[in-house]
Protein backbone atom coordinates (compact mmCIF):
# COMPACT_ATOMS: atom_id res chain seq x y z
CA UNK A 1 0.00 0.00 0.00
CA UNK A 2 0.98 3.41 -0.66
CA UNK A 3 0.46 4.19 3.11
CA UNK A 4 3.55 2.20 3.68
CA UNK A 5 6.54 4.65 2.30
CA UNK A 6 4.71 7.87 3.88
CA UNK A 7 7.36 7.85 6.81
CA UNK A 8 9.82 7.82 4.66
CA UNK A 9 9.05 10.02 1.62
CA UNK A 10 8.11 12.64 4.33
CA UNK A 11 11.63 12.08 6.42
CA UNK A 12 13.15 12.91 2.80
CA UNK A 13 11.68 16.26 2.67
CA UNK A 14 11.38 17.09 5.56
CA UNK A 15 12.45 20.93 5.51
CA UNK A 16 10.53 21.29 2.16
CA UNK A 17 7.08 20.00 3.99
CA UNK A 18 8.20 22.16 7.47
CA UNK A 19 8.67 25.42 5.25
CA UNK A 20 5.31 25.01 3.45
CA UNK A 21 3.59 24.08 6.51
CA UNK A 22 5.05 27.27 8.18
CA UNK A 23 2.96 29.21 6.03
CA UNK A 24 -0.33 28.31 7.08
CA UNK A 25 -1.31 27.37 3.43
CA UNK A 26 -3.86 24.14 2.35
CA UNK A 27 -1.66 21.85 0.05
CA UNK A 28 -3.26 20.64 -3.33
CA UNK A 29 -1.97 18.07 -5.11
CA UNK A 30 -3.06 15.70 -8.67
CA UNK A 31 -2.05 12.89 -10.59
CA UNK A 32 -3.40 13.50 -14.29
CA UNK A 33 -2.91 10.79 -16.05
CA UNK A 34 -3.71 10.58 -20.47
CA UNK A 35 -6.15 7.00 -21.09
CA UNK A 36 -4.36 5.83 -23.56
CA UNK A 37 -3.64 3.00 -22.07
CA UNK A 38 -3.09 1.02 -19.19
CA UNK A 39 -0.98 2.43 -16.16
CA UNK A 40 2.59 0.84 -16.12
CA UNK A 41 5.80 1.41 -14.14
CA UNK A 42 6.22 5.21 -15.10
CA UNK A 43 2.72 6.02 -14.52
CA UNK A 44 3.07 4.35 -10.85
CA UNK A 45 6.12 6.28 -9.87
CA UNK A 46 4.30 9.73 -11.06
CA UNK A 47 1.15 8.09 -8.91
CA UNK A 48 3.10 7.56 -5.80
CA UNK A 49 5.60 10.54 -5.70
CA UNK A 50 2.80 12.99 -5.83
CA UNK A 51 -0.07 11.17 -3.65
CA UNK A 52 3.22 10.70 -0.93
CA UNK A 53 4.00 14.52 -1.64
CA UNK A 54 0.83 15.22 -0.94
CA UNK A 55 -0.31 13.48 1.89
CA UNK A 56 2.94 13.90 3.53
CA UNK A 57 1.85 18.29 3.29
CA UNK A 58 -1.43 17.14 5.26
CA UNK A 59 -2.89 17.98 1.38
CA UNK A 60 -5.62 16.78 -0.72
CA UNK A 61 -4.39 15.00 -3.65
CA UNK A 62 -6.65 15.22 -6.67
CA UNK A 63 -7.38 12.51 -9.64
CA UNK A 64 -7.80 14.64 -13.17
CA UNK A 65 -8.15 12.31 -16.23
CA UNK A 66 -6.66 14.12 -19.45
CA UNK A 67 -8.70 12.91 -22.29
CA UNK A 68 -8.63 16.61 -23.97
CA UNK A 69 -7.43 14.38 -27.17
CA UNK A 70 -10.27 12.27 -28.14
CA UNK A 71 -9.05 10.52 -30.60
CA UNK A 72 -5.76 9.53 -28.34
CA UNK A 73 -7.93 8.15 -25.86
CA UNK A 74 -8.60 4.40 -26.05
CA UNK A 75 -12.66 3.29 -25.21
CA UNK A 76 -12.42 1.86 -21.44
CA UNK A 77 -8.93 3.35 -20.47
CA UNK A 78 -10.20 5.53 -17.78
CA UNK A 79 -12.17 3.08 -15.94
CA UNK A 80 -9.38 1.08 -16.04
CA UNK A 81 -6.50 3.61 -14.62
CA UNK A 82 -9.47 3.97 -12.04
CA UNK A 83 -9.66 0.43 -11.18
CA UNK A 84 -6.02 -0.16 -10.77
CA UNK A 85 -5.17 2.89 -8.85
CA UNK A 86 -7.84 1.61 -6.22
CA UNK A 87 -6.79 -1.45 -6.15
CA UNK A 88 -3.08 -0.43 -5.30
CA UNK A 89 -4.64 1.42 -2.46
CA UNK A 90 -4.65 5.03 -3.81
CA UNK A 91 -7.17 7.33 -2.37
CA UNK A 92 -8.00 10.82 -3.98
CA UNK A 93 -10.31 13.85 -2.84
CA UNK A 94 -13.76 14.69 -4.41
CA UNK A 95 -14.89 13.29 -7.35
CA UNK A 96 -12.50 12.80 -10.12
CA UNK A 97 -11.86 15.09 -13.21
CA UNK A 98 -12.70 14.49 -16.85
CA UNK A 99 -10.89 17.12 -19.51
CA UNK A 100 -13.52 16.36 -22.38
CA UNK A 101 -16.11 17.65 -19.86
CA UNK A 102 -14.24 20.81 -19.41
CA UNK A 103 -14.11 22.75 -23.10
CA UNK A 104 -16.11 25.64 -22.09
CA UNK A 105 -13.15 26.52 -19.52
CA UNK A 106 -10.47 26.19 -22.04
CA UNK A 107 -12.68 28.40 -24.33
CA UNK A 108 -13.23 31.37 -21.87
CA UNK A 109 -9.29 31.03 -21.06
CA UNK A 110 -8.42 31.10 -25.17
CA UNK A 111 -11.09 34.15 -25.94
CA UNK A 112 -9.40 35.55 -22.57
CA UNK A 113 -6.11 35.26 -24.60
CA UNK A 114 -7.54 36.51 -27.85
CA UNK A 115 -8.79 39.53 -26.70
CA UNK A 116 -5.50 40.69 -25.31
CA UNK A 117 -4.03 40.09 -28.43
CA UNK A 118 -1.92 37.66 -27.55
CA UNK A 119 -3.39 34.55 -30.08
CA UNK A 120 -3.05 34.37 -33.53
CA UNK A 121 -4.27 31.53 -36.08
CA UNK A 122 -1.32 30.15 -37.89
CA UNK A 123 -1.88 27.88 -41.38
CA UNK A 124 1.62 26.55 -41.60
CA UNK A 125 2.16 22.05 -41.82
CA UNK A 126 4.23 20.76 -39.99
CA UNK A 127 6.75 20.11 -42.92
CA UNK A 128 6.51 23.88 -43.76
CA UNK A 129 8.22 24.69 -40.12
CA UNK A 130 10.64 22.11 -40.52
CA UNK A 131 12.06 23.89 -43.98
CA UNK A 132 11.74 26.84 -41.90
CA UNK A 133 14.14 25.90 -39.09
CA UNK A 134 17.99 25.31 -39.39
CA UNK A 135 20.01 21.92 -37.20
CA UNK A 136 19.31 20.44 -34.13
CA UNK A 137 18.61 24.01 -33.11
CA UNK A 138 15.02 23.75 -34.39
CA UNK A 139 13.76 20.87 -32.48
CA UNK A 140 12.47 20.63 -28.55
CA UNK A 141 13.57 17.31 -26.82
CA UNK A 142 10.66 15.79 -27.35
CA UNK A 143 10.56 15.95 -30.71
CA UNK A 144 9.01 19.19 -31.46
CA UNK A 145 9.96 22.31 -33.44
CA UNK A 146 10.49 25.64 -32.75
CA UNK A 147 8.25 27.65 -34.18
CA UNK A 148 9.67 30.59 -36.61
CA UNK A 149 6.75 33.13 -36.19
CA UNK A 150 5.98 32.34 -39.87
CA UNK A 151 2.06 34.12 -39.54
CA UNK A 152 3.12 36.12 -36.66
CA UNK A 153 1.91 39.28 -38.68
CA UNK A 154 -1.16 37.32 -39.99
CA UNK A 155 -2.49 34.31 -42.29
CA UNK A 156 -0.26 34.30 -45.87
CA UNK A 157 -2.92 35.28 -48.55
CA UNK A 158 -5.23 31.97 -49.51
CA UNK A 159 -4.41 29.75 -46.12
CA UNK A 160 -6.86 28.94 -43.65
CA UNK A 161 -5.79 28.25 -40.13
CA UNK A 162 -4.45 25.07 -38.65
CA UNK A 163 -4.38 26.02 -35.58
CA UNK A 164 -4.20 28.82 -32.70
CA UNK A 165 -0.56 30.24 -31.38
CA UNK A 166 -0.15 31.98 -28.37
CA UNK A 167 2.16 35.05 -28.52
CA UNK A 168 5.64 34.49 -26.17
CA UNK A 169 8.03 37.34 -25.34
CA UNK A 170 11.74 37.14 -25.89
CA UNK A 171 12.00 36.48 -22.05
CA UNK A 172 13.45 33.72 -19.85
CA UNK A 173 10.98 32.11 -17.62
CA UNK A 174 12.95 30.29 -14.36
CA UNK A 175 11.22 28.12 -11.78
CA UNK A 176 13.46 26.18 -8.63
CA UNK A 177 12.26 22.69 -8.33
CA UNK A 178 12.50 20.83 -5.83
CA UNK A 179 14.30 18.17 -7.52
CA UNK A 180 15.91 19.53 -10.62
CA UNK A 181 16.89 22.44 -9.10
CA UNK A 182 16.79 25.86 -10.77
CA UNK A 183 15.98 25.76 -14.45
CA UNK A 184 15.04 28.44 -17.06
CA UNK A 185 13.75 28.54 -20.53
CA UNK A 186 13.44 31.92 -23.72
CA UNK A 187 10.77 30.82 -24.91
CA UNK A 188 11.18 32.88 -27.96
CA UNK A 189 14.39 31.71 -28.80
CA UNK A 190 13.65 27.74 -27.40
CA UNK A 191 10.14 27.28 -28.19
CA UNK A 192 8.42 29.72 -30.22
CA UNK A 193 5.09 30.13 -30.54
CA UNK A 194 2.72 27.44 -29.49
CA UNK A 195 0.11 25.85 -30.00
CA UNK A 196 -3.43 26.37 -27.59
CA UNK A 197 -6.17 24.55 -30.38
CA UNK A 198 -6.26 22.84 -33.45
CA UNK A 199 -7.93 23.90 -36.40
CA UNK A 200 -9.81 20.38 -36.20
CA UNK A 201 -10.97 20.90 -32.34
CA UNK A 202 -8.64 19.40 -30.03
CA UNK A 203 -7.35 21.93 -27.47
CA UNK A 204 -3.71 21.22 -26.29
CA UNK A 205 -2.30 19.96 -23.49
CA UNK A 206 -0.65 23.22 -22.22
CA UNK A 207 -3.55 25.24 -22.57
CA UNK A 208 -5.70 22.72 -20.85
CA UNK A 209 -3.78 21.39 -17.93
CA UNK A 210 -3.05 25.31 -16.88
CA UNK A 211 -6.75 26.17 -16.86
CA UNK A 212 -7.56 22.59 -14.99
CA UNK A 213 -4.34 23.52 -12.63
CA UNK A 214 -5.88 26.90 -11.85
CA UNK A 215 -9.27 26.11 -11.74
CA UNK A 216 -8.66 22.91 -9.05
CA UNK A 217 -6.60 25.14 -6.72
CA UNK A 218 -3.73 23.11 -7.34
CA UNK A 219 -0.61 24.74 -5.85
CA UNK A 220 2.22 21.33 -5.91
CA UNK A 221 2.56 19.87 -9.32
CA UNK A 222 4.82 16.24 -9.25
CA UNK A 223 5.22 14.77 -12.33
CA UNK A 224 7.96 13.04 -14.37
CA UNK A 225 10.84 14.79 -15.50
CA UNK A 226 10.18 14.32 -18.98
CA UNK A 227 7.68 17.39 -18.24
CA UNK A 228 10.28 19.70 -17.55
CA UNK A 229 10.72 21.39 -20.67
CA UNK A 230 6.88 21.87 -20.59
CA UNK A 231 7.27 24.18 -17.74
CA UNK A 232 8.19 27.15 -18.62
CA UNK A 233 5.28 27.45 -21.09
CA UNK A 234 2.62 26.67 -18.40
CA UNK A 235 4.12 29.22 -16.27
CA UNK A 236 3.85 31.88 -18.67
CA UNK A 237 0.21 30.66 -19.80
CA UNK A 238 -0.87 30.96 -16.23
CA UNK A 239 1.04 34.55 -15.66
CA UNK A 240 -0.78 35.42 -18.67
CA UNK A 241 -4.46 34.44 -17.29
CA UNK A 242 -3.50 36.21 -13.95
CA UNK A 243 -3.09 32.67 -11.58
CA UNK A 244 -0.71 31.80 -9.03
CA UNK A 245 2.13 29.56 -10.37
CA UNK A 246 2.03 26.38 -8.23
CA UNK A 247 5.52 24.75 -7.00
CA UNK A 248 6.96 21.72 -9.20
CA UNK A 249 8.58 18.88 -8.27
CA UNK A 250 9.91 16.51 -11.63
CA UNK A 251 10.69 13.15 -10.42
CA UNK A 252 12.88 10.48 -12.81
CA UNK A 253 11.41 8.50 -15.25
CA UNK A 254 11.36 5.04 -15.84
CA UNK A 255 13.04 3.90 -19.02
CA UNK A 256 13.23 -0.13 -20.84
CA UNK A 257 16.87 -1.35 -21.63
CA UNK A 258 16.91 0.82 -24.36
CA UNK A 259 16.87 3.84 -22.06
CA UNK A 260 13.31 4.75 -23.70
CA UNK A 261 10.58 6.33 -21.36
CA UNK A 262 8.36 3.81 -20.61
CA UNK A 263 4.90 4.63 -22.39
CA UNK A 264 1.99 2.92 -25.18
CA UNK A 265 4.11 3.32 -27.71
CA UNK A 266 7.27 1.34 -25.97
CA UNK A 267 4.95 -1.42 -25.69
CA UNK A 268 5.16 -0.58 -21.09
CA UNK A 269 3.52 -3.33 -19.83
CA UNK A 270 0.18 -2.80 -17.47
CA UNK A 271 0.90 -2.63 -13.83
CA UNK A 272 -0.41 -5.94 -12.43
CA UNK A 273 -2.83 -5.81 -9.24
CA UNK A 274 -1.91 -9.68 -8.34
CA UNK A 275 1.73 -8.24 -7.76
CA UNK A 276 0.87 -4.99 -6.35
CA UNK A 277 3.34 -5.10 -3.11
CA UNK A 278 5.92 -6.09 -5.80
CA UNK A 279 5.10 -3.05 -8.36
CA UNK A 280 5.01 -0.52 -5.19
CA UNK A 281 8.45 -1.73 -4.02
CA UNK A 282 9.69 -1.23 -7.44
CA UNK A 283 8.28 2.59 -7.81
CA UNK A 284 9.62 3.45 -4.18
CA UNK A 285 12.89 2.19 -4.97
CA UNK A 286 12.93 4.33 -8.31
CA UNK A 287 12.34 7.15 -6.27
CA UNK A 288 14.69 6.90 -3.71
CA UNK A 289 17.72 7.21 -6.78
Amino acid sequence: MPHAYLDAWARRHAARIAAWRAGGRAYVGRFAPSPTGPLHAGSLVAALASWLDARAHGGRWLLRIEDVDGPRSVPGAADAIIRTLRSFGFDWDGEVVFQSARGALYQAAFERLRAAGQVYPCACTRREIADSVEGSRGHLSGGDLVYPGTCRAGLPDGRAPRAWRVRVPDAEFAFIDAMAGRRAQNLAREVGDFVLKRADGPWAYQLAVVVDDAYQGVTHVVRGADLLESTARQIYLLQALGHAVPRYVHVPVVTNAQGEKLSKQTRALALDPQARDAELEAAWRHLCR
